[in-house]
């Protein structure tokens, strides 16, 4: 059992009650010297784009905004907020959906931005590394590799905002999952300062260490409740050489992980990515998007979109393997219609047919979106199981369910009935909605969070249907790496039950 001393720090880390005792004056001056202007403002109007998620569902106000030039400046900076008990909130690109990186109304935190540490430091073809610091902008890092003819194997919607730092912070995964894994898989090494003040420099890598635990994966996905990601090692893979890209329309959903595993079988570490798209969602995208049409003749219940990349061979072999696959596929009834790409243009185009689900989805009005995963052989049935169910239990909603089949994360919006007012309808139904597909996603052995993390906007439901033990184990990691509470206060480690 833990000591009531021990509970007490984990129930009442750096509270807004002891923020405000802290003389702010002081600390915005000591800040201000250490930054100078270029890295420290309390100037209401610069802070204001930072003191909201990018969807505007989550608002706060913060003591200063601070954006250190490098890792000795956030070391030093991290010192003086222990040494004044300020809390800290770590932002990337501030392109997150879980309300991680947004400070509460308290004014007693400061936002800390790493976008001034963008410096590439090395790129490595004949290692396959590039250091990164952890501003980088995700597109500035998949133009360097292009450059260096290579390629970083993770890509997502965001990736004209979304930071290194960000990307490593909530384990983000996107499109090339299936193959290459999520942000865990990618990061050979890291450098970060941890609640003292102190530095982790674990850039080196080494593709056999023992000694002790892997502390870089601890703080991999820990959202900056455990320390600050200033740096990373990340892993290269050769430039691809050839792309196939297909569009395919099938009768039912319990097709498309047939089909998955008959590409799997036939096109080996080729296939990167597999999607799927039902009808309703590409509906909504061809009514939407100007000049938008789809791919293939007739209505097809369910479409999936796929993906392969080879380092080898042209495009022409690549394609061509690829229609001898969905040929028998067809042989097998797995599909109804097909069509491949002929260009990088027409493959681009399938693309974005898929990346616009949820800009149409946001001309149709509120909806509450979630970001689940179930293994991948009952993924299918969950769909078909959960969708009626919470359309039924909810009148006049719409459940649609997209995405990344082939690694067992879909999302799972739900639409809001028509008229409904959309501040109103997400606090109070929305909610309970949230709370029943979390809860159908534990019934089926799933994750609440897939992909973009727990941040504010699912701390609760965590703390709700978490594993007891899971989550006493996160608890004693906060408390033993950040005692004082100070690191992203009231996201992802669910407080303990009074």
């Amino acid at each position: 059992m833990a000591s009531s001393d021990h509970t007490d720090a984990l129930e009442r880390p750096a509270s807004p009650a002891a923020s405000t005792a802290t003389d702010h004056a002081n600390f915005a001056d000591a800040a201000a010297r250490l930054l100078e202007e270029k890295g420290w403002t309390q100037a209401a109007d610069e802070m204001a784009p930072w003191l909201s998620d990018w969807r505007g569902r989550y608002h706060g106000r913060a003591l200063g905004l601070a954006a250190p030039a490098s890792t000795a400046e956030v070391a030093a900076l991290v010192k003086l907020c222990a040494q004044h008990r300020v809390p800290i909130v770590p932002q990337g690109g501030n392109s997150g959906m879980a309300g991680g990186a947004t400070p509460d109304d308290s004014g007693a935190a400061i936002l800390l931005s790493l976008r001034r540490m963008n410096r590439i430091r090395r790129i490595d073809a004949s290692a396959g590394q590039a250091l990164c610091e952890a501003g980088v902008i995700l597109q500035t890092l998949h133009e360097a590799a292009t450059e260096a003819d290579m390629r970083f194997p993770l890509t997502l919607g965001g990736k004209g905002s979304a930071t290194v730092g960000g990307l490593i912070s909530t384990n983000a995964g996107g499109t090339q999952v299936l193959r290459h894994g999520t942000m865990r898989a990618q990061v050979l090494g890291m450098e970060a300062v941890l609640a003292d003040g102190s530095v982790l420099d674990a850039l080196t890598v080494l593709k056999k260490d023992n000694r002790g635990f892997d502390l870089k994966q601890l703080l991999i996905g820990s959202e900056g409740t455990l320390g600050i990601v200033t740096a990373a090692t990340l892993r290269l893979l050769p430039a691809p050489r050839a792309r196939a890209t297909a569009w395919i329309g099938l009768a039912a959903l319990p097709d498309a992980r047939a089909l998955l595993r008959r590409l799997e079988r036939a096109m080996g570490d080729s296939l990167e990515g597999f999607e799927i798209v039902p009808a309703r969602c590409l509906a909504n995208v061809v009514a939407h998007l100007p000049g938008a049409r789809a791919p293939l003749t007739g209505t097809h219940q369910w479409n999936a979109l796929v993906e392969c990349v080879s380092a080898e061979g042209s495009d022409a072999e690549l394609r061509e393997r690829l229609q001898n696959a969905l040929a028998q596929a067809a042989d097998e009834a797995l599909l109804e219609d097909a069509t491949i790409a002929a260009s990088e243009a027409q493959a681009e185009a399938l693309w974005t047919l898929r990346d616009s689900i949820s800009e149409a989805e946001r001309a149709l009005g509120p909806a509450m979106q979630h970001d689940i995963s179930v293994p991948v052989e009952n993924m299918p049935e969950f769909i078909l199981a959960a969708t009626p169910a919470i359309e039924e239990a909810f009148t006049g909603t719409r459940a649609l369910a997209f995405g990344h089949l082939g690694d067992g994360n879909v999302h799972f919006h739900v639409i809001a009935p028509p008229g409904a007012v959309p501040d109103e309808w997400e606090e109070r139904e929305g909610k309970e909605i949230s709370a029943a597909v979390y809860d159908l996603v534990s019934e089926w052995g799933g994750s609440i969070s897939a992909e973009h993390g727990i941040g504010q906007m699912k701390v609760g439901e965590l703390g709700r249907l978490g594993d007891p033990i899971a989550l006493d184990m996160m608890r004693r990691v906060k408390q033993a790496l950040d005692p004082r509470g100070l690191l992203n206060p009231g996201k992802l480690v669910p407080p303990r039950d009074r």
